[in-house]
């Protein structure tokens, strides 16, 4: 059984001053910490002023890089390294959604989980391995860790959106369209958006269509959400 490793990180409460009625969860990307993505806090809270933000270090130190954290060591990336990595992680990660969510009084419908590159990983790789689906994951710049047995192992179907720059250098841009061929097949409705010209990143684009997507899927509009994919 794989060890649960206490997490923590930055954190942004509802830009409305009360309780927190939705959880949005930032997953950050290898060598980086929470830090780096709490700074989207201010932007969605526009949008949800009654949602809290909070945006965790991942469980390790990060082994390619002098400084930030990792999910789990990406120096071997063959699949089952991948996959060995992340089932390795989804312990601590899925514990630390358990206790985010009793400390506001929240429930699954009320989550949305968003990664960045190793981030991405991690979010589509717990969230679906999750009995409950979260009201929605956005994932920027990554990959579906694929083992070959995802329809067994999926357990929900949360809305997706997928969003990576068609000049990603990291994180080859080829693997959107690979996760969304995976996941449609597993019944999880996938939206996937191309940036042109963007290398490993969020650009401004990126982060509206990721707003859009925010009030859609916690206004619970399925048909809006399952939309047809701008590229891909």
């Amino acid at each position: 059984m794989s060890s649960v490793t206490p997490l923590d990180g930055p954190r942004s409460e509802p830009a409305n001053g009360g309780a927190a009625e939705k959880l949005v969860i930032l997953l950050h990307g290898l060598g980086a910490d929470g830090n780096d993505l709490i700074a989207l806090a201010p932007l969605f809270g526009q949008i949800l002023p009654e949602a809290a933000f909070v945006a965790p270090n991942a469980s390790e130190a990060c082994d390619m890089a002098p400084n930030g954290y990792q999910w789990f060591s990406l120096q071997e990336r063959e699949p089952q390294s991948l996959h060995q990595g992340a089932e390795a992680a989804r312990a601590s990660l899925d514990a630390f959604i358990d206790q985010e969510l009793e400390r506001h009084g929240l429930e699954e419908k009320d989550l949305v989980v968003v990664g960045f590159s190793q981030g991405t990983m991690m979010a589509l790789y717990t969230c679906l391995r999750r009995p409950n689906a979260c009201a929605g994951i956005i994932g920027f710049s990554g990959l579906l860790i694929d083992n070959g047995r995802m329809e067994e192992e999926i357990k929900s179907h949360p809305p997706v959106m997928l969003i990576h720059g068609e000049e990603d250098p990291v994180v080859p841009f080829e693997c959107m369209a690979a996760a969304e061929k995976t996941l449609s097949a597993c019944g999880v409705p996938v939206q996937t958006h191309a940036r042109p010209e963007l290398e490993h990143g969020i650009d401004q684009d990126g982060l509206v269509m990721a707003a859009g997507f925010l009030q859609v899927v916690y206004d619970k509009n399925p048909e809006d959400i399952a939309g047809d994919p701008e590229e891909g």
